[in-house]
């Protein structure tokens, strides 16, 4: 079987090795991939660097090209682009949600509207398209927290933390910033509480829920600082752990699937649940996604005992409730390398050489993902914002983040360029230490 995965960030490369592992697999392929997919990878492996992953035209002439027996849409652009239903049009196996189910993420005031109705726990919220209206509402706000938030994709940057007036007027200034994502924009109460990532596996009416985890966005310690596409995670999230919990997870993702479905939407693919968590275990959700996270892919995913062909294969068949999903006991950390001065501007960091992979690979317990990366040889220049992916496993936190933390010391771009966060996980290990 040749499998392609369309995107080429440290989500799809973790979705690559574990596809690996599969004796049904025999190529790999991925557009546009990065070139650490292929670095000691268990087999063959192929990119394409030049393909736009939503160039529909040029991704079917791959498919024909290099005989594709399957597709998974890893990517949200090329779910909100419409791919799956593109590729399924032309008879070709292609794991993801359609356009409209992937709507849930890619239109967010579309996507509250539907919790709203299907009375799913959400903060109030008002969108606008107008920013003098918006700062008319804005006006008459109370004092307290809030988001300013893009209804379009944006890169995991779109939500803007505001706590006062001032920086509310300002952050809806910011909605022209992000074009056509942030014509529409919705102004919500900021949620009190601890974050955390829920991954369910659907196939349009059954679903299995994995293992919790825990994503750190903002570019400094202790979630300081702007936000990012994410600096790190780590998985499980013990904020989740407890009857309550996550009987209540349960019941919103069957309410979500179901509400779908009353929608005349069957929900295929991977429902990425972002949750709120207050200190008597409410739970309020933060919002969806139509695919895997990343970097918490790069936890949950290795995690996965099962043949994972098998579960997609299942998934698109709709015989999700025949297969039984079976997860290692292990803790994982995923520690982000970025270029110095992500996300703004780190144009002088691009091209520099990174040092250090062979030695951080050698590591036991430890797995290095690949993102904003090209090799020339057998050597590894920097081609993004985030650049490298390094998880630890272990027995609990502690070993996780030990392993991740020191493979990724060994790791540096010329001139001191990477950036990492040294605090992934730390909620986890504050509650090991306090328990």
């Amino acid at each position: 079987m040749n499998i392609l995965i369309i995107g080429g960030g440290g989500r799809e490369h973790a979705l690559l090795s574990i596809y690996s592992t599969s004796s049904k697999v025999k190529k790999l392929f991925s557009i546009p991939g990065n070139d650490l997919m292929s670095f000691k990878a268990e087999k063959p492996v192929k990119i394409f660097p030049k393909i736009n992953p939503t160039d529909k035209n040029a991704i079917l002439n791959v498919v024909k090209k290099e005989k594709i027996d399957f597709v998974d849409v890893a990517q949200d652009n090329p779910l909100a682009e419409g791919m799956v239903d593109f590729l399924q049009s032309k008879d070709i196996k292609t794991f993801g949600p359609t356009k409209a189910a992937a709507q849930i993420e890619w239109n967010k005031e579309w996507s509250r509207d539907f919790m709203k109705k299907h009375h799913l726990p959400i903060p109030s919220y008002v969108a606008f398209s107008s920013i003098k209206k918006a700062k008319e509402y804005i006006q008459r706000l109370p004092k307290g927290g809030f988001f300013v938030k893009a209804s379009g994709l944006a890169a995991g940057k779109g939500a803007i933390r505001c706590d006062n007036k001032e920086e509310l007027l300002k952050a809806v200034e910011q909605m022209k910033t992000f074009g056509k994502s942030g014509k529409t924009f919705l102004i919500e109460e900021a949620l009190i509480g601890e974050e955390a990532s829920i991954y369910a596996i659907c196939d349009g009416k059954n679903f299995k829920i994995l293992k919790s985890a825990q994503d750190n966005k903002q570019v400094n310690n202790f979630d300081q600082g702007v936000n990012t596409g994410g600096m790190g995670a780590n998985s499980p999230a013990l904020v989740t752990s407890g009857v309550k919990v996550n009987k209540r997870i349960k019941q919103i993702i069957a309410m979500t699937i179901k509400g779908m479905r009353d929608e005349g939407i069957s929900y295929v693919g991977v429902l990425y649940l972002g949750i709120i968590i207050d200190k008597k275990k409410n739970l309020r959700i933060i919002e969806f996604n139509a695919r895997w996270g990343d970097p918490e892919a790069q936890v949950v995913l290795p995690g996965i005992k099962n043949d994972y062909v098998s579960i997609v294969e299942a998934c698109i068949k709709g015989d999700l409730n025949k297969i039984k999903i079976s997860e290692d006991k292990k803790t994982r950390v995923c520690v982000v390398g970025v270029s110095r001065g992500y996300p703004g501007d780190y144009s002088k960091v691009k091209n520099k050489e990174l040092f250090g992979l062979d030695r951080a690979t050698k590591i036991d317990g430890v797995e290095i993902y690949g993102a904003g990366i090209k090799r020339n040889g057998k050597r590894e220049f920097v081609d993004g914002g985030r650049v490298i992916n390094v998880v630890g496993e272990g027995d609990d936190i502690f070993e996780a983040r030990s392993r991740a933390y020191r493979a990724i010391s060994l790791i540096n771009i010329k001139d001191n360029n990477l950036h990492y966060r040294t605090d992934i996980g730390w909620r986890d290990v504050d509650r090991r230490l306090n328990r």
